[in-house]
């Protein structure tokens, strides 16, 4: 990743700088911080408090460590449920796979067990992805987001602030459920990112990848986690939509763009929740090619060529949400 690796800031210090207006704005985004017992900022921003769309919002912007916009807009693409995200990054492969990404299984003897988003990953750089992208970020802080309805417990908040090489007391934890408002904002928010990620894995040169844009409807938030985390996907899988601009030769740019939409992977079709039913609750048994937004246009910068494929699946969505 050579030609984006220069042009990468820290995540964690662009990140920081939000949240720390984050938890300056607190009462009025109706989030809490607290200190946790190792000495952490913990950030809730739906478990036991309301949050809300705004809150979502600047949580999807320091998921993407500060190199990404995330706005709400009433032009989802989808009739009956116009209310969405767009997100847009000039340094995409860093925002979204080097920050965003929820790449870092954490656990600890207790049974916690958390996947790990945000900036904090780029300073722990514990997966293997890092090892491709060649990107490696140096700052005194770091933020972790988790979805989920609690911040992890002591000895896992040291562990992670251990593995990023920072004090305990310098970390934050970010976290808030599926089925929050705030949950189901920043999930929406990545409907880049799982372009990015599915690029990853159909060997696209990354370096390629120069600029992205896409756009989600965000769905209604449900007590209920797997219907939440079904109708979460479905907004992506169903009804994103993501524009990459790109460098290289026309025939890898149509490649690209005929194998990342959704719509090429064999299991597509069902609500998510009625897919995650049929392999009983086993995420894992779940065909990875799912996860990718419904519509794809790639843009060749090098030729002035664009590729469009995949299709909205509006009936779908609105069986996932009602």
């Amino acid at each position: 990743m050579s030609s984006t690796q220069g042009f990468a800031p820290s995540v964690n210090a662009r990140a920081g700088i939000l949240v720390d207006d984050l938890a300056a704005n607190a009462q009025a985004l109706r989030v809490s911080v607290t200190t946790g017992a190792a000495g952490e900022r913990c950030i809730d921003l739906g478990s036991n408090v309301p949050g809300g769309l705004e809150a979502g919002r600047r949580l999807g912007e320091i998921c993407m460590g500060g190199l990404g916009t995330v706005t709400l807009t009433s032009s989802s693409g989808l009739e009956r449920w116009p209310l969405g995200v767009v997100v847009h990054s000039s340094n995409p492969v860093v925002a979204c796979l080097g920050s965003q990404y929820a790449g870092w299984t954490i656990t600890d003897d207790s049974g916690f067990f958390a996947l790990g988003s945000g900036p904090a990953r780029a300073l722990s750089r514990v997966e293997e992805l890092y090892k491709e992208l060649g990107y490696i970020d140096h700052h005194n802080k770091g933020a972790l987001v988790i979805e989920g309805d609690k911040a992890p417990p002591p000895g896992v908040a040291t562990k992670v602030a251990e593995a990023c090489g920072i004090k305990t007391s310098d970390l934050t934890v970010l976290y808030a459920p599926t089925g929050s408002l705030a949950g189901t904002v920043q999930i929406a928010a990545r409907v880049l990112e799982v372009a990015l990620h599915k690029a990853h894995a159909l060997h696209f040169d990354l370096g390629n990848i120069v600029d992205g844009y896409g756009v989600a409807p965000i769905a209604p938030p449900i007590p209920d986690f797997v219907k939440a985390m079904g109708r979460t996907n479905d907004a992506i899988i169903y009804g994103g939509r993501i524009h990459l601009f790109v460098r290289g030769t026309d025939e890898a740019a149509k490649k690209l763009a005929d194998a990342l939409p959704s719509n090429t992977c064999s299991i597509y079709g069902k609500p998510f929740a009625e897919i995650f039913a049929s392999v009983n609750g086993d995420f894992y048994k779940i065909d990875a090619s799912l996860f990718s937004p419904a519509v794809v246009t790639v843009s060749n910068l090098d030729t002035g060529s664009s590729f469009h494929a995949g299709k909205l699946a509006p009936d779908i969505v609105d069986a996932s949400f009602r």
